[in-house]
This record gives C-alpha cells, structure tokens and sequence, in this order.
C-alpha cells in the first residue's frame, strides 16, 4: 500500500485495490452493474474517482459540495460532471425538511426561512417550521433561492458496501482499515489466500448475509421481534452463515426475555443452536413455570453439556428444580475448596485495587505483574501462531485480518489438530521457549486474536518461561483450546513470580463488595483440580 501522509490520494489507492482484488478473486459473484462500476471507475478523470471515493468513505449519502473541497481533487463542480453522468450521484436531490435541517446550520435554516434565531434552539426551530407546506421534498434551490450550494446525494453506497463486503467478508470493517495499516498503527499476518478460502461461494450467500446484517441492525434500533422473525430467510448451506442466523434467534430471545415474553423467546431459542441457546430455554421454562419440561432439559444437559459453562448453569438450576417438582435433593458436586485470604490496605481512589495489592506483594526478587486475560494467552498465540494463522478453507478472506474467521466456531481445534499438536508437543521435548522466542520477535507487533504485544516486554516473557512449567502451560492451552470463545477471559488478575526458585502464583483480587465470577471460577477449579497455584485475595479498607 501506498505511504498515507506522502501521497495525498491514498484513499483512492486503497479503493483501486479493492476493486481489482474483488474483480479478480469474486467476478462470478458479481451482477451487472457491479462489474460495470468496476469496469468503468478506472476510465474517469482521477478528480471524479476521489471526489467518489471521498463520498463514499463518509457517513450519509447527502453532501454539500461547499463541504466537498480537497486540494487534491479541485473543484468539486467539475469533478461531480462525470459521477453525475455515470448515475453515481445525483445533483440537486429533493430533500424533506428533516433532510435539509441535518444538511444546514441553525443560522442557515433561520436564514432560508426568514426566521429569528435569537431565542430557539435549532430543535425548536425546526419544529416551528412544520407544516402542510414543508411535508414536500424539493431540491435546495427551492427550499433555498438565495443559496450558492448545492447538494449531492449518493447513489452507489449499497454497491459499494456490497464490494467492501466481498473483500472483507464483513459489514464492520470499513475504508479505514486501510488507513490504520498504512500508517504502522495495526499490522496484519500475511496468509497465502485461495479461492477456496473466500468469505462467499455464491451470489446467494452474499444476499444471505446482508439479509441477517439488515435484521440485526433493525433489532438494534428497537424494531418489533415479531416483525424480524417473519422476515428471516431460511437456513443457509454455508456453515458460518447458518451460525450467524442462529446467532440473530438468540439475540431475538435475548431482547423478549427483556419484555418478558417468555412464550416468543422459548420458540426463538428452541430455533436457535448458537451456544447458550439450551441453558436460556431451561431458564425460560422455569419462568413459565413448565419445571418438568425445564427439569428434563436441564437433566440431559447435564449429562452431555456443550461447554463448562453450561454445567456451570445447570448446577445452579436442577437443585431449585427439583424443589418445585417435590424430587429429593442430589449431593452437590464436590469442587476443590479455592485458597482465599483477606488482605487489609489503605484505600487509595487513585489506584485500581489490583495495583494496590501488586505493590503490596512485589520485591525485587519477587515481581508481581498485572496479567490477567494477557500473559498465558500470549504465551499460546505465540507457540502456536502457525496453527492459528494456518491458509485454512474459510479462515481468511483478505489481508486485514487480526485472526481466523473461525476463531470461535466450534471446530477450530479439530480443523487444525495436527499442527496444534505438532506446535504442543514442543512442550514435552523442550523447544517451546525458542519457538516462542522465535514468534516474539518475527511476528512482533502484529495483530493477533491472542498476544498482547503492549504487556509481553521481554522482562516478563523471561521470567514465564523460566518459572511456569511445560506442564502447567500444556494445561492452560489445553483448556484454552477446548473453548476458545469462554475461556479466552477469566484467568487471574496478578502473577508473581520467584526466579530464584523457577515458581509463580496466580492471584485473583476482588476489592470490597466484588465477588468471584463465573468465569473467573472455572479457570480457579480447574487450576486447583490440576495442581496449579492459585489463590483469591480479598482486600478491605484499612480504618485510618
């Protein structure tokens, strides 16, 4: 990519990539007008592309050419003519009154009106000037005569979003992806992409994927559930197209469990096998009070649970249960008794609790490190940064990318087992630490979904190496690896360590009135279960 503050047009650089990239790699995805556009935008004067290519990268479809002005590409009239003859734009579009009110000042709608701005706010102003009158859109010029502006509305936004979308395989990275990684702020792993490895395989799925994003934004704006369900497409083919509907249904369940109608969220979780989906229909039919039916579900997930979570859940929920259906009580499951003890510090409104108790336990011969989610996930991304990044079908789309596609589906261990183990078994014959050493300073600073390259100096990936053994990392991937989507948080908030000895400890804080979470609890219960060191301190004020 071209050097963003030497060259002025970088934007229209960047957007030149996209379009020979999706012509190249997507052309049979592609309608007619998309590869007209395509075909065409090369042909027109350069002004015309970035004064396009500025829109375009902008929020709204609506434009003042007053607010259009860039040195680089002149005078805007001039290179709006052939955007205009091309259809891309449209000079002089009719605007409502709210239109116009988002497009001018205060002062300026005050003045195309001929009213007093003295007292109104531009709120007030605008609903004074409601009426029979102004309920018809018209073009500037009319709502304004005495006007030297002119607007222009945008008419290939939709194209265009669709372009971006075959090159990014999403909505939520937009043009200045392009911008951050010219500028060195975020540098991405370089994985050799297929056809096989695109984000659609057809025109269908492109249509299937803008369908869901449509109807999630309209959950987001506060839109009926009912409306949404009515229209949701079918179930796609492509796997992680199918995933993302099942994962609209439960945020479907999610919104009527907040209006509490329990009726319309069962039937949407019941639709819904996005992971959780099982634990909220048991919670749902408890609230419809159906406990046998909640009981039986909950029965067989806890015998086959998806995830820890869940059994998690399920613990807390057959035991009340049981009372409601009069069934006698089950012995509780014995769980490892987590090391706890009470440490009493001055309060400080400055500093985080954490950093208090850090200050409290560090010596010199034993640094304390505030870690948490950090250290042992950057440990892992680093050892297996190969397996993670492997040109796997369906895992990287472009060049932008900070991780796999496939981070969290289900199968990303299984799709890539023999290079995990390949990379893990470097922990058993001794040549993890160079091969995490080696990733540490080729890979250094790029985007990763697990190394957190501002925390890991080397003082601190020194000392993990030398005093966490092999063993307990290969527990900690292990458990990692097992779900990628939970257990990627929860783990202590401090490490200390004893160089001298070649041991550490985990610490988890929790300030007065903070309790352990959930996952939080998982990741102590299973350390404990498997002899790691851990412990909880729980700090109170000091009386002055």
């Amino acid at each position: 990519m071209a050097d963003t503050l030497a060259n002025p047009l970088y934007y229209l650089d960047n957007f030149r990539h996209v379009l020979s990239w999706v012509g190249a790699r997507h052309h049979d995805l592609l309608n007619e007008a998309e590869q007209d556009f395509i075909a065409t935008f090369p042909t027109l004067p350069q002004a015309a592309q970035a004064l396009l290519v500025r829109m375009v990268m902008r929020k709204g479809e609506l434009f003042r050419a007053s607010r259009l002005s860039y040195a680089e590409i002149g005078d805007t009239h001039s290179a709006a003519r052939p955007l205009a003859e091309q259809g891309w734009i449209q000079p002089e579009p009719p605007l409502s009154l709210d239109q116009l009110a988002n497009l001018l000042r205060k002062d300026e709608l005050a003045t195309a009106f001929s009213q007093s701005t003295s007292k109104l706010r531009k709120e007030e102003l605008l609903a004074a000037l409601q009426n029979d009158a102004t309920a018809t859109p018209r073009p500037l010029s009319e709502w304004w005569p005495a006007s030297n502006d002119q607007i222009y509305a945008l008419t290939v936004n939709a194209l265009c979003d669709r372009l971006r979308l075959l090159y990014f395989g999403n909505l939520h990275q937009d043009w200045s992806t392009f911008v951050l990684a010219d500028l060195g702020i975020f540098q991405y792993e370089q994985v050799p992409l297929t056809t096989a490895a695109r984000a659609f395989q057809s025109r269908a799925d492109i249509d299937h994927y803008l369908e869901l994003y449509a109807l999630r934004e309209r959950l987001h704006e506060g839109e009926p559930c009912a409306d949404i369900i009515s229209a949701l497409p079918d179930t796609s083919p492509n796997p992680w197209l199918a995933q993302r509907r099942h994962r609209l249904l439960f945020q479907l369940g999610q919104q009527q469990e907040k209006t509490q109608d329990w009726p319309a969220a069962l039937h949407s979780y019941n639709a819904s096998h996005y992971p959780g989906a099982r634990a909220r229909r048991i919670r749902v039919l408890e609230k419809l009070e159906d406990f046998a039916a909640a009981h039986a579900l909950a029965c067989e997930a806890s015998t086959t649970p998806e995830s820890e979570e869940e059994a998690q859940a399920i613990q807390r929920v057959l035991p009340r249960l049981r009372r409601q259906l009069k069934l006698p009580a089950q012995a509780k499951a014995i769980t490892p008794e987590i090391p706890t003890f009470t440490l009493s510090l001055p309060a400080d409104p400055e500093q985080r609790v954490e950093a208090l108790v850090l200050q409290h336990f560090h010596r010199d011969e034993a640094p304390v490190f505030y870690v948490e989610n950090a250290l042992i996930n950057s440990l892992f991304g680093l050892l297996c940064w190969p397996a993670i990044f492997a040109p796997l079908p369906g895992a990287f789309f472009h060049p932008y990318q900070s991780g796999p596609a496939d981070l969290h589906a289900p199968d990303f261990a299984n799709r890539r087992a023999d290079m995990l183990s390949e990379r893990l078994s470097l922990l058993e014959n001794g040549g993890y630490q160079e091969a995490i050493w080696q990733s540490w300073r080729e890979k250094q600073g790029m985007e990763s979904p697990f190394v957190f390259w501002g925390l890991l100096d080397e003082a601190l990936l020194t000392l993990a190496l030398d005093c966490i053994p092999s063993t307990h990392l290969r527990l900690l991937f292990t458990r990692l690896l097992s779900d990628i989507a939970a257990n990627r948080s929860g783990f202590p908030d401090l490490i200390q360590f004893w160089p001298a000895e070649q041991r550490y400890q985990m610490l988890e804080v929790k300030g007065p009135g903070d309790r352990v979470q959930d996952n939080q609890r998982r990741w102590l219960d299973y350390c404990l279960r498997h002899g790691l060191p851990v412990a909880v301190c729980h700090v109170m004020w000091a009386t002055p």
